[in-house]
């Protein structure tokens, strides 16, 4: 794969989407990040990015919602649910509605790149876990 990998950090936890811009910033990654739905959104609208992080758990418009509104508005980005908070059914429904993948917090950091890695390739098959 040629290029660096765009993403986009969508969680309210401000010390938690911080950090992990630094992370994948260290592993050779360009890293922007967010803190509401209604914010990526419109950073979609206006930015490309190639993969987003996206926590469910979000003031005003939800991870949901947030999911459902990038999908219909055909934004390219690949978006991985990231999530301290869910379950088998809630995995279903985030896929369903249009999430690459699906990842539950704490995600080691070999299987967060790995994620985005195969989301940027554009290979298909969510790993769930």
């Amino acid at each position: 794969m040629s290029g660096l990998i765009r993403v986009l950090v969508v969680d309210d936890d401000a010390r938690f989407a911080s950090n992990m811009v630094k992370l994948l910033e260290a592993y050779g990654l360009l890293a922007d990040t967010v803190n509401s739905g209604e914010e990526a959104v419109k950073r979609l609208g206006r930015d490309a990015y190639d993969v987003v992080l996206l926590d469910m758990r979000l003031p005003g418009l939800t991870g949901t919602a947030t999911l459902e509104r990038l999908t219909q508005a055909g934004v390219e980005a690949r978006i991985i649910v990231v999530t301290g908070h869910a379950s088998p059914d809630d995995a279903a429904e985030f896929l369903r509605l249009g999430a690459f993948d699906y990842l539950l917090k704490p995600c080691k950091t070999e299987k967060l790149l790995a994620v985005i890695r195969r989301a940027h390739g554009g290979k298909t098959g969510a790993t769930v876990g």
